[in-house]
């Protein structure tokens, strides 16, 4: 044991020597584990101080409340909540009932001796330097004892009087305003001056106000309804502290009441699952919380550590021989010397051992540094604040470990092929020449066919991502494996080649041991960045194949559903004056009651229509039923393949318009223009428009009479009532006589009246905005222009410009290259610095008998590029299975979902799903050329054109 203890101690201070003599070396090795251990560990520090504690979590969602009540808005039925009070449903099943919907008194359940204070959040548009901002208004007593720690102050203090708010941080930076600033909103009269300015530790990016409660949310509201505006619906929660806290049985208890409750008591310390009857019910739950998805999670995150292990391994494994072939008279000594394989094997084993640390040590103190010293940087982009800075002892040595793992198995082979030279050949310099393996070969082949067998089997009949990339990842390592193998095939075209790269694939050939790991570093590196890249590429064929355009290719929208479209006359003028317009159409929406109330307002007053389909055009698979039943369920599964082939149930719905605006029934106010814009020529459909008709481009709404019935609804709030109660909806209708178009794109449009004609209708109609035609695609600069400008106008509005299939992944794949370029130039770089190694004698013989000086820089050029080619090569084969696999899944899973919508009578109005596999020749071909390329220029850049005088090596 002594014996042990004291050879390893000497193998690993000869180790320690050697790496400081080879800086440069022994930096780059370094650099390449330590990188990967610093990222881990900063991500590790990052999401571990990020992760809130129970306590955190409570102290900015209640503050110092016991618990926080809300209404379920159920009318007070019993419902069931899970601890956290995220989720709540009622107790009794209303599957062929109506949904109850209604307010509960939460102040009737509060216990008796229990401080409250209300927390109320609505929205207002507010004015600001540069116009008006939507923005949450919160009303809450903020420095109240039980708010403490929910907001965070910066400056000045919070309001005390019902004309003072205190604003985000976020939202003065974002609204030009500071701390004495006065803002009101929109259409109130009211001023309100900023006196402090704070944060929200949970949300560092939320544009929000506070006041006092009481102070502007029902003064806003008031004045809101009177305009016709709608101001949305406040929540209203309450913050209570009471003796004793709130058991889960209390809990339980509040909840007979239509009230759930957020518990400190309960998330401090959690009932066990069986005692929660909300995770009894049947379908409770989903994937994302089963054990299976934590174990597939486990699965993927250890794959991911193990491939970049292995990453690793290969890159630095080749630098660890380089360093054992420029050691091996030193080697060689020992041996002399006494020493025996096993002492041999430590010493090279111990670079890897001494790296390994020392790559730990740096890599988990850089991280522990950096993430400390940017921790206000990393709290901006997550949008929150750490709750701790908090330090896992245990999880940061596991990373440690990792690398020294690392280390010491990139040293492994390079250690097992230094201590097979026999002293001699150490000490002479002479190379021994040993036959290749014939059996890693063979292994390799298994492992590919195995591999390629076990990815098509998880492709084409098994449904498991797991299997395909199990499989690819075996199919790889057998390519691996079959490196040395593979690069004496590539020695052969060397007959066809020029002298230096002749010399260069000759020497990679006869020195596999320091070529293969090379190439397999790089075949890595390239195949991986081929499947990403693969893949990439055939998912942008299949969404370019799917995009659907909004408008004509340049052309723009801006649509205004706010306040009756009093800010359209404002928007259109924007546009024109920014954007190269050529023609503009107007649009009008139609309105019934209060020409000011947004669509679907429940606001007194305000209304809304719809476009009837007759009976004998509507769907039978969508036809609604008295019970609420699903109306498919009374046909058998051949007539539900055949009725969703129906033109009635492949008919879109329509009403979809661009910038994710949408108009009941897609009935819209318009003149010819509209038609021009959307590049519709024909005549009969302009005389129709012309004649007083309903342009109609779909076939459903269009009665036996050809006319189309709209039903004016005088007021929302009764006729959603009456929807949820399965009850007509009383309206008036009307009958509008229609045209026919069909073949023509829409774009969301579903019906076309002209203004004359809805006029003459007694239809009611507001601005809606407008479509414009370009002479040219809009640029980024305009379009910046433009966003500034509707954002001092404050509206919400629905702007898009048609620009056609743009890709998000032509960038990825770019930077996919750029990277597999950079390790691959980096991993034939180490091996053109082991070829010099072991090429230096060639070169002193070559310069002893004439050869020009910039040979060796030439020389050294083409062993680079030789190395990268061959495993650029490889890569590129090997990546394309992955990809190859993992596509032909997704269609499988993609066709099934076509034919299970098909049975249930939904897939008539899908088209069948298109999973093409396109490979990236550009990608390819960029590596194939340019980074073996680069490779070479760069080799030949930093190499010396003179050696070193040759001296006698003398003991």
């Amino acid at each position: 044991m002594n014996k042990w203890l004291h050879s390893w101690r000497a193998a690993i201070r000869i180790a320690r020597r050697d790496a400081w003599r080879s800086k440069g070396r022994s930096f780059l090795v370094l650099a390449m584990i330590a990188l990967p251990i610093l990222g881990v560990s900063a991500a590790d520090l990052t999401l571990r101080s990020s992760e809130l504690s129970p306590e955190e979590r409570l102290s900015r969602d209640i503050g110092a409340a016991d618990a926080r009540f809300s209404d379920a808005h159920v009318s007070g039925v019993p419902v069931y909540q899970d601890p956290e009070g995220n989720t709540s449903v009622p107790v009794k099943d209303y599957k062929d009932e109506p949904w109850p919907s209604g307010p509960t008194d939460v102040t009737k359940t509060f216990p008796a001796g229990s401080a409250v204070i209300t927390d109320s959040s609505g929205s207002a548009k507010l004015t600001t330097a540069h116009g008006l901002l939507q923005t949450e208004v919160r009303e809450l007593k903020a420095d109240d004892p039980i708010a403490r720690g929910i907001m965070a102050l910066q400056e000045g203090r919070f309001p005390e009087k019902a004309d003072e708010v205190a604003a985000t941080t976020h939202f003065l930076e974002t609204s030009g305003l500071s701390i004495g600033s006065t803002l009101s909103a929109r259409g109130d009269s009211r001023t309100f001056r900023i006196v402090g300015s704070y944060e929200l530790p949970n949300d560092l990016k939320a544009d929000q106000v506070n006041a006092l409660p009481g102070a502007f949310l029902d003064g806003y509201a008031k004045v809101a309804t009177a305009s016709g505006m709608d101001a949305g619906q406040a929540s209203v929660t309450y913050l209570v502290k009471a003796p004793g806290g709130f058991t889960w049985n209390t809990v339980q208890q509040v909840n007979t009441k239509g009230v759930t409750v957020v518990s400190r008591a309960v998330l401090l310390d959690p009932p066990a699952t069986d005692d929660v009857p909300l995770f009894q019910k049947e379908g409770w739950g989903t994937f994302e919380d089963s054990a299976a998805a934590q174990a597939a999670e486990l699965a993927a995150a250890g794959t991911v550590v193990g491939l970049a292990m292995l990453e690793i391994c290969l890159l630095a494994g080749p630098a660890f021989a380089v360093g054992a072939r420029r050691s091996r008279r030193q080697l060689g000594l020992v041996g002399a010397n006494g020493g025996d394989r096993h002492h041999i094997r430590a010493i090279v084993l111990s670079g890897g051992l001494v790296i390994g640390v020392a790559a730990a040590v740096i890599g988990t103190g850089l991280g522990l540094v950096l993430t400390f010293a940017l921790q206000p940087v990393l709290e901006q982009a997550m949008g929150q604040r750490f709750g701790a800075f908090d330090i896992r002892p245990l999880e940061l040595l596991g990373i440690a470990l990792i690398a020294v793992l690392t280390g010491l198995l990139a040293a492994i082979v390079p250690a097992v092929t230094a201590s097979r030279q026999t002293v001699l050949a150490a000490l002479t310099g002479r190379r021994g020449v040993r036959r290749g393996s014939r059996v890693l070969p063979v292994i390799g082949l298994v492992a590919l066919l195995l591999g390629g067998a076990i990815a098509l089997y998880g492709s084409v009949i098994s449904d498991e991502f797991i299997i395909v990339a199990g499989g690819s990842a075996l199919a790889e390592l057998g390519v691996v494996a079959m490196t040395p193998a593979l690069v004496g095939l590539f020695g052969r075209t060397g007959r066809w080649l020029p002298l230096s790269p002749r010399l260069a694939l000759r020497d990679a050939v006869r020195n596999r041991g320091r070529t293969a790991p090379a190439v397999a570093a790089v075949l890595a590196a390239v195949a991986g960045t081929v499947a990403v890249s693969t893949y990439a590429a055939s998912r942008e064929a299949q969404d370019e194949a799917g995009y659907e355009a909004k408008l004509p290719h340049s052309a723009v929208s801006v649509l205004v559903t706010e306040e009756g479209g009093r800010d359209v006359p404002a928007v259109r003028d924007a546009v024109q004056r920014l954007l190269p317009v050529d023609t503009r159409a107007d649009l009008q929406r139609i309105v019934v009651g209060k020409t000011n109330c947004s669509p679907y307002s429940e606001n007194p007053g305000c209304g809304r229509f719809e476009m009837i389909i007759p009976k004998a055009n509507e769907c039978p698979l969508w036809m609604s039923t008295e019970d609420g039943s699903d109306p498919s369920e009374k046909f058998t599964k051949e007539q539900r393949r055949k009725l969703a082939e129906d033109w009635r149930c492949t008919e879109n719905s329509g009403g979809d318009l661009p910038g994710g605006a949408y108009v009941d029934g897609g009935l819209i106010v318009g003149d010819a223009s509209v038609l021009k814009v959307l590049g519709i020529t024909d005549a009969g459909a302009q005389k129709a428009l012309a004649e007083g008709k309903v342009l109609s481009f779909a076939k459903a709404p269009i009665d036996t009479t050809g006319k189309i019935a709209v039903k004016l609804i005088a007021d929302n709030k009764k006729a959603n009532l009456a929807d949820q109660e399965r009850k007509p909806v009383p309206g008036e209708v009307k009958h509008l006589p229609a045209h026919l178009l069909t073949g023509q794109k829409s774009y969301g449009i579903r019906a076309l009246i002209s203004p004359d004609a809805a006029k003459a209708a007694g239809l009611s109609a507001v601005p809606f905005g407008s479509f414009f035609t370009t002479d040219a695609m809009p640029s980024g600069e305009q379009r910046q222009k433009l966003d500034g400008e509707i954002a001092k106008i404050g509206s919400d509005v629905a702007l898009h410009v048609e620009e056609g299939f743009v890709s998000d992944t032509s960038i990825v794949l770019l930077a996919l290259t750029v990277f597999a370029g950079l390790v691959t130039i980096g991993a034939a770089g180490i091996a053109t610095g082991l070829a010099q190694a072991d090429a230096e004698a060639d070169l002193k013989t070559l310069s002893a008998v004439g050869a020009p000086p910039r040979v060796r820089r030439t020389l050294s050029g083409f062993q680079c590029g030789v190395v990268a080619a061959m495993g650029v090569i490889l890569g590129s084969a090997a990546g394309v299975l992955p990809a190859v696999g993992l596509r032909l899944t997704e269609e499988r899973q993609e066709l099934r979902f076509y034919q299970e919508s098909l049975d249930q009578g939904w897939g008539g109005a899908q088209e069948a799903p298109y999973v093409p596999i396109v490979v990236p020749w550009e990608t390819l071909g960029a590596m194939l050329v340019l980074v073996p390329l680069g490779a070479a220029l760069l080799a030949a850049l930093v190499t010396r054109s003179r050696g070193a005088l040759a001296r006698r090596e003398a003991a």
